[in-house]
């Protein structure tokens, strides 16, 4: 005897929900999507044309597809046809990959996703799965969806460009010279033509072309005529030259420096990618290849936000990161947490000083220095006696460095820095000299020192030795490291899927947030499995209790 089996007939319950598990993930994307608020999804409403698929369901189908490590539209759209959860999410309608991939693009969905981050906090600070305590920091490169051969490097571009200017120029003061064009650059400018000017000239020969070709059609004469032909090729010649090669070259290297902006490269593909050096070198000769800088933030291995940035280093995306977290979220915890890699003295200054924050992030040198070997070593500045009335320090061979003046420092990117500048009054006959310094034999031996760092540097040493900050910190290695190994191993997203700086923040948003749901899913089963082991142990307990005490 078999059961019955008759695909064909119409069987109830008809609601799809009935057969998925309480603590299913798609219930998480249901319920955080449906958190949002409605006047973010009545600001995308259009009042022309034909009615949009609500922004809400786009939304979790896209979520719900991440989770389960789809990133493609096509493959979104199948899945929305195999999975009954999806077609519960979509209330059974069939979306094509083409409306899947413009809603992914749009600036709209980064807004929602970005709501959707500052709810999922608000929703673990309330319910007290993390302490809003401290936050913790780190950042990885991730390959974009660009070719990997289609660089184009500032020093390159730089190069070509004087190269065009030089020969530009001298095409200029020999069409100056034969009296052809009229003078176009002011008295001073000894630089390239500018693609504005070359466009003048091209024009200028135009006009000329135009008046030789009038005087050729009413000239009569046969040794006129075969002179001004000749003086029309010229001309064509030399327009051909402008127009073929000077101008469009021009203006190349002129979008590609507006392109550059503070970059050194981008890629052709997607111009927003500049070439970094992956850790996953897949083609293992350690070429750079396209891609973006992901900094996040986290607490209790939750992503609370996320950016991209363009800058390989991650000294320099700390404090924009940060006004970026603080303006989404209005608020940040006491403790910034991060690694070495965000050690430097502009960015305790910002944190300590502007936002009055708690830094607790180390420096370059900060595991070299507790050890005693550079302790013990008597040519570091550091370990020299310091004579507080004097001003001066005292060096390994006992003689006096005494201040002489001040220094001040400007890096790249404009953070000013102060020094002091001490000096020795005698090196020539000092029997470490070799030891001490490297100058050439004639000068004497410069520290500069920086005391604004040196205080960083002792505060970070006091915090990173107190038993409660200490264990903060020590949290860093099990509480951000481990987001990257689940986005990049557990959720296979080693590469970006949308071009674009805007369309590869919506993509990684999505994984990210997919990441959290797929980590709140979890605890749901453990809780709920957690719940049953207790009710069913507490039954078991009434059972034997009423057994015995009948």
């Amino acid at each position: 005897m078999f059961k019955n089996y008759t695909i064909n007939q119409t069987t109830l319950p008809l609601d799809m929900d009935q057969f998925i598990s309480e603590t299913d993930v798609v219930f998480a994307v249901h319920s955080l999507v449906e958190a949002i608020p409605q006047k973010l999804f009545h600001q995308l409403e259009q009042p022309l044309g034909r009615p949009a698929y609500h922004p809400k369901m786009m939304l979790k189908v896209i979520l719900y597809a991440y989770t389960q490590k789809v990133f493609s539209g096509r493959r979104i759209e199948f899945l929305l046809e195999d999975s009954y959860r999806m077609r519960w999410l979509a209330n059974h309608e069939q979306i094509s990959y083409r409306t899947i991939n413009r809603f992914r693009r749009q600036e709209t969905t980064a807004q929602l996703l970005a709501e959707a981050f500052v709810l999922f906090r608000r929703q673990l600070i309330t319910n007290q799965v993390i302490e809003n305590e401290a936050i913790f920091i780190d950042g990885t490169k991730i390959e974009a969806d660009a070719r990997k051969f289609s660089f184009v490097w500032r020093k390159s571009t730089n190069r070509y460009e004087t190269m065009l200017d030089k020969k530009s120029e001298q095409f200029y003061q020999k069409l100056y010279e034969e009296e052809i064009l009229p003078c176009l650059k002011e008295e001073g400018q000894s630089d390239g033509l500018t693609s504005g000017q070359l466009d003048g000239i091209a024009c200028q020969l135009e006009a000329d072309i135009y008046e030789t070709e009038e005087q050729l059609a009413g000239e009569k004469e046969k040794e006129k005529q075969r002179y001004l032909k000749k003086k029309r090729r010229i001309y064509k010649k030399y327009l051909r030259k402008v127009q073929k090669d000077f101008l469009p070259r021009k203006r190349k290297y002129d979008q590609y420096n507006q392109i550059f902006g503070e970059r050194n490269s981008f890629s052709k593909t997607d111009t927003d990618a500049t070439f970094m050096r992956m850790k996953d070198d897949y083609m293992k000769n350690g070429q750079l290849k396209p891609g973006y800088n992901l900094q996040i933030a986290t607490e209790n291995q939750y992503v609370l936000a996320y950016d991209l940035f363009s800058n390989p280093t991650d000294t320099k995306t700390l404090n924009p990161f940060l006004d970026s977290f603080l303006e989404q979220h209005k608020e940040l915890p006491n403790y910034i947490v991060a690694d070495a890699g965000y050690g430097s003295e502009e960015n305790y200054m910002y944190i300590h000083d502007i936002l009055h924050k708690t830094p607790l992030i180390t420096y370059g040198g900060y595991y070299r220095e507790t050890k005693k070997k550079y302790k013990d070593n008597p040519f570091i500045v550091e370990n020299w006696l310091y004579l507080e009335e004097q001003d001066e320090y005292i060096c390994p061979a006992h003689r006096p460095v005494s201040f002489k003046r001040y220094s001040r420092r400007k890096d790249k990117g404009g953070f000013v820095r102060d020094f002091k500048v001490y000096e020795c009054e005698d090196c020539r006959e000092c029997p470490v000299r070799s030891q001490c310094t490297r100058a050439t034999s004639g000068k004497n031996r410069q520290i500069l020192v920086n005391n604004s760092w040196r205080y960083f540097k002792a505060e970070c040493k006091k915090k990173l030795l107190d038993e409660t900050t200490g264990t903060i910190y020590r949290r860093r290695k099990i509480e951000v490291e481990p987001v990257f190994g689940h986005l990049k191993a557990h959720l296979a997203f080693h590469r970006f899927h949308l071009r674009g700086k805007l369309g590869a923040k919506i993509d990684v948003g999505l994984a990210l947030m997919a990441l959290n749901l797929r980590k709140l899913g979890k605890h749901m089963e453990r809780k709920a499995l957690s719940k049953e082991k207790t009710e069913t142990i507490l039954i078991i307990i009434v059972k034997i209790v009423s057994v015995f005490y009948k």
